[in-house]
């Protein structure tokens, strides 16, 4: 974490826990611990792996992922961690530097994002060509959402350095890099006032509710992630991060609310029970379906943002910063895919669609479903762990600098 004599330097060695900052005239920053926060990499690293396979087809470890137990999933978990860890890194930065000198390190990992993103779609494009074509079989590109490509790639390659354009798969990075360019102006107001600045989230929230606020996509609709709703989540995980964490420390660890969780993420449970064993649905209220139906999830519905809320409470209840599970080396590899996101996210999304072309081609049972989703944690698990030898390696004389933005990767947070 950054000192005031060397912010770079503090900045690589971790993210704090709970946010220790009080406010005064201005948010102070809380000095920063020996060690690094493993249990943002933890979950964060489950994220990546959870979006893997849930973008496989059907299979046993799907069943698995926390979609199917509850309202949100892996990606509620992403952003939390992308605001709560960003706004700890560029915050400081902030702090010691200035708004403008924190400004342009935002921006800038806001490119480096944008070129990651720009790189992917490339390469995705051309994964998904050569085995339309090779195997003769178009419904890839139109499953894919890459046939207005094909048709016009002209104007779909304009649209997608525009954002606009996204084949299946790839939405998560756009979202974060809109909310990244607006970083420095909610740093900015959450330094000075960061109850107001969550206020004001929340309004912008409920505008998008009731004017139906979104950012239009191409070729038609809009954006999957809808960045006037998602930016909800990001600015509560940067409140989280600047104090807000430590200020709900009586809220958290009160009985009610445990109960409260405990009693939502069942009638939650239940709910999604109920889509895959439709006789359940006969004992659900059909006042509280017309309540709860559609959950969407482009405008992060409300459901959603209660069931994460609830997860987020009861991990941070049982699971303390220095649980012993988080050296263990069975969760290493989890935690090397967390610290390395950016990376982790781009080859978890060339290898969904490489694992969806092996079940499409050669048809297999649910072992063979099972073999393809371990084999792309493992692969991913790999390339983490060469990442992290890499980057021991070089940074040996590499640059503080470097090192120091590397600290806000894809959800916020680097090594």
């Amino acid at each position: 974490m950054p000192s005031v004599a060397d912010p770079a330097v503090e900045a690589r060695a971790g993210v704090a826990a709970d946010g220790l900052t009080r406010e005064a005239p201005a948010v102070s920053i809380p000095a920063a611990p020996r060690e690094r926060e493993l249990r943002l990499d933890l979950f964060r690293g489950l994220a990546l792996w959870l979006i893997f396979i849930d973008h496989l087809p059907q299979n046993l470890l799907t069943w698995l992922t926390i979609r199917n137990y509850g309202f949100s999933d892996a990606t509620e978990i992403f952003i939390f961690i992308s605001g709560y860890t960003a706004a700890f890194v560029y915050g400081r930065v902030m702090a010691q530097r200035g708004f403008v000198v924190a400004a342009a390190r935002i921006l800038k990992r806001a490119w480096q994002i944008y070129v990651a993103h720009i790189f992917l779609f490339t390469i995705f494009l051309a994964e998904i060509s050569y085995v339309a074509s090779r195997f003769e079989n178009p419904l890839y590109t139109e499953e894919m959402g890459i046939l207005d490509f094909l048709k016009q790639p002209d104007v779909t390659i304009v649209q997608a350095l525009l954002l606009k354009f996204r084949p299946v798969n790839m939405d998560v990075l756009p979202l974060y890099i809109a909310l990244m360019l607006f970083l420095p102006l909610i740093l900015w107001l959450m330094r000075r006032k960061a109850d107001v600045t969550l206020a004001l989230s929340v309004a912008l929230y409920a505008l998008t509710w009731q004017f139906d606020l979104a950012l239009p996509a191409y070729p038609n609709g809009v954006w999957y992630f809808n960045p006037f709703a998602w930016q909800l989540l990001f600015v509560f995980g940067a409140w989280c991060a600047l104090g807000g964490a430590k200020r709900m420390s009586r809220i958290i660890w009160s009985p009610v609310t445990l109960w409260i969780c405990v009693a939502y993420l069942l009638f939650a449970f239940y709910t999604t029970l109920t889509w895959h064993v439709p006789q359940l649905n006969h004992f659900m209220p059909g006042i509280v379906e017309q309540w709860m139906y559609p959950i969407d999830k482009t405008n992060l519905d409300v459901l959603r943002i209660a069931h994460f809320l609830a997860l987020a409470a009861l991990t941070v209840r049982f699971l303390p910063r220095d649980w012993p599970g988080l050296t263990s080396p069975w969760l290493q590899p989890m935690i090397l895919c967390g610290q390395h996101s950016l990376e982790i996210f781009c080859i978890g999304v060339f290898l969904a669609f490489a694992g969806q072309f092996i079940l499409a081609e050669f048809s297999g049972g649910a072992g063979i479903h099972f073999v393809i989703s371990v084999c792309g944690i493992l692969i991913m698990s790999a390339a983490a762990w060469i990442f992290s030898w890499y980057k021991k390696v070089a940074g040996k004389g590499g640059s503080r600098t470097r090192a120091a933005d590397g600290d806000a990767d894809l959800a916020g947070g680097g090594a």
